[in-house]
């Protein structure tokens, strides 16, 4: 009797010690589901790629600055002039429409910031709980692509990617927390490439902020500032890249930004506050646009007359006619009225501009704008078995880098996206 005592209490302290490894591991890599996604027979003959974003990452950064491994990269592999942006240029809706091949008019998330009229609720970035939510976006990221057709995913950040989407989360992932140093999800990213290979990722989506933090801080035309935290960055990407090709795995490594950065001068900051009207509409700011959502009774003709006399570095369009679409926005959620300002000019918060006044900083660096300005495009790079070497294309469409995905990983491309493989394939052998 004391010996069967002894192995149930036994039986019992294992289990514990089991449990607490489990949840171990799911403060470093967070599963999608209790029953973690394995590749098929037919994933695990596929090679895998590495999508890694550089937040904020202009155009001409790379031929400015030549940092070593980036230019090496860039030049053993394949680029393209620059990357357009997705209209507004801003974080979210450029990363989502990478993600899914879609404008953000179809795959819905139009803004860091935007009213959701189906949930009568705000989507806002620092919000944790709608961010979480996977109801507020639409289409199928490559991520959820990939599970659909039995194939690990990974992701160390990426927008979206912490979300249900249609009820899938990658395999493996982290929820977003900006003090992560670099080394750490290059690290990790490497670890992944070495799972046995039904547990390994072939889709893995990386995220860094660096040259989106110092060019919001400093501009983009701050040379020592920018050198600095680029070649950083770089050091970081150079092991990302020696540690894949460590692995002789078949690794294609794409490298985009969602957006470029221009110099805005403080005195052009234009208050948010000076356009408000709580009678007649709410205002969702996005820095280069702002959407005027009408009150319930109130017309557009009344918003319009309200709006058009104070315009002043900025003009004020019914949404069907404002400039910078790819297309004639129609979902609902942009409002029924929108307001741009002018190149060199943006809006922000009263406060905000005291502010940076305050503090005697005369330049910031800002995005946003219609992606046809230069200082608005990104970048698309790319290398490994599966690209051409010393390769280069014009400008491409930000929604094209997902057929692409698709056709290296061997996922049919569906139908509905916005994204044309045709426009980007010269790039492949």
């Amino acid at each position: 009797m004391k010996k069967n005592k002894f192995i149930y209490i036994f039986i019992v302290m294992l289990g514990l010690a089991s449990l607490s490894a489990c949840k171990s591991r799911s403060n470093i890599v967070e599963p999608s589901e209790l029953v973690l996604t394995k590749n098929s027979k037919a994933s695990l003959e596929k090679p895998y790629v590495i999508l890694v974003s550089l937040d904020g990452f202009r155009w001409d950064y790379v031929e400015r600055f030549k940092p070593p491994h980036l230019t090496n990269f860039v030049n053993n592999g394949v680029k393209a002039t620059s990357l357009l942006s997705s209209f507004p240029s801003k974080t979210f809706p450029n990363h989502y429409s990478i993600a899914t091949g879609m404008y953000p008019d179809k795959h819905g998330l139009i803004g860091n910031s935007y009213y959701n009229y189906k949930k009568e609720a705000i989507y806002s970035i620092g919000n944790r709980a709608v961010v979480e939510d996977g109801t507020f976006y639409n289409g199928t990221p490559i991520w959820v692509h990939a599970d659909n057709h039995k194939m690990v995913s990974a992701s160390y950040f990426f927008v979206g990617s912490e979300a249900d989407i249609q009820g899938v989360k990658p395999t493996y992932y982290h929820k977003y927390d900006g003090k992560v140093k670099n080394e750490v999800r290059v690290a990790e990213s490497l670890k992944w490439l070495d799972l046995p290979e039904e547990e390994r990722p072939h889709i893995i989506t990386m995220y860094f902020s660096d040259m989106d933090d110092i060019g919001h801080k400093y501009g983009p035309n701050n040379d020592e500032k920018l050198k600095k935290a680029l070649f950083d960055l770089d050091e970081n990407l150079g092991a990302l890249f020696s540690g894949a090709a460590a692995t002789n795995l078949p690794v294609n490594i794409i490298i985009v930004s969602d957006h470029g950065m221009t110099e805005l001068k403080t005195e052009n900051f234009i208050s948010t506050e000076s356009i408000e009207n709580s009678d007649l509409f709410r205002v969702i700011d996005n820095g280069a646009i702002l959407n005027i959502h009408p009150k319930k009774d109130v017309s557009i003709a009344n918003v319009l007359e309200y709006l058009k006399p104070l315009e002043n570095n900025f003009k004020v369009y019914k949404t069907e006619n404002t400039p910078g679409f790819e297309y004639v926005p129609k979902n609902k959620d942009w409002g029924s009225v929108q307001i741009i300002p002018g190149f060199g000019y943006y809006f922000s918060k009263a406060a905000r501009i005291i502010s940076l006044k305050s503090e005697g900083i005369s330049h910031v660096g800002v995005h946003g704008f219609d992606p046809e300005y230069k200082d608005m495009q990104g970048i698309f790079y790319a290398n490994g078995p599966d690209f051409k070497k010393g390769y280069s294309i014009p400008t491409i469409k930000n929604v094209n880098v997902y057929p692409l995905m698709c056709a290296l990983l061997g996922l049919k491309i569906p139908n509905d996206i916005d994204g044309n493989l045709n426009e980007i394939k010269a790039v492949l052998k």
